[in-house]
């Protein structure tokens, strides 16, 4: 299982540090959560802090779209080789056509879903995918308790694409206890923010959500 600390709650006064801090703890993933203030009640970062990123790590970087116009994010998102691509259900009329953008160009391409929005809205389109991001709080803000309604969408997606090479990623809420649950559900990417980034030792935090204790 892929361990993908979200720098929403890193120290951005110290981001370089940070990112070689969370390389260093053995982050497989940096997520990154974008917010326009209008798809969910905060606002974050936008392009120009993604590409400083990207100068600053070679870890896949895994961009996370909570945005009311994905399709404009997607050129730039391209030509910085982000890794992961998420854009949400809720927000794109043409999901098949921005997905297949990204997949030409290279780019795992993934729908996220907000808690309240049903799977099934995705099975039509699920051979286009490489990945789904289930989202286990409602977006906005970090360091919401999990919500364990992604269970049933987890097994879903298992029983729908047992044949396709689907990724399924889950956020919000992520800590070592609901993170074993996660894992023996078939999970492969597990988004944390406050639970790594509250501590001090992140290698630690990171550890212990891979069931492993470090002392």
């Amino acid at each position: 299982m892929k361990i993908a600390p979200s720098i929403l709650s890193a120290d951005f006064l110290n981001l370089a540090n940070e990112l070689q801090k969370i390389q260093a703890a053995g982050a497989d993933i940096i997520h990154l959560d974008v917010m326009d203030g209008h798809f969910v009640p905060n606002l974050t970062f936008g392009l120009p802090i993604i590409r400083q990123i990207r100068k600053m790590t070679d870890i896949p970087l895994d961009v996370h779209l909570m945005v009311t116009n994905a399709e404009d994010y997607l050129a730039e998102l391209i030509e910085m080789k982000i890794d992961y691509v998420s854009f949400h259900q809720e927000t794109v009329y043409h999901a098949h056509r921005q997905l297949a953008i990204l997949r030409e160009k290279g780019v795992k391409a993934g729908i996220a879903l907000n808690p309240a929005t049903p799977v099934q809205t995705l099975l039509p389109i699920i051979s286009d995918l490489d990945f789904v991001l289930l989202m286990s709080v409602d977006p906005g803000f970090g360091g919401q308790k999990f919500l364990p309604l992604v269970f049933p969408k987890i097994e879903i997606l298992r029983q729908n694409a047992a044949k396709e090479k689907l990724e399924i990623e889950v956020d919000g809420g992520i800590n070592s206890e609901n993170a074993k649950k996660l894992s023996k559900n078939g999970v492969d990417i597990l988004v944390a923010g406050s639970f790594i980034f509250s501590k001090k030792d992140y290698r630690k935090q990171i550890e212990s959500l891979r069931g492993n204790d470090v002392q």
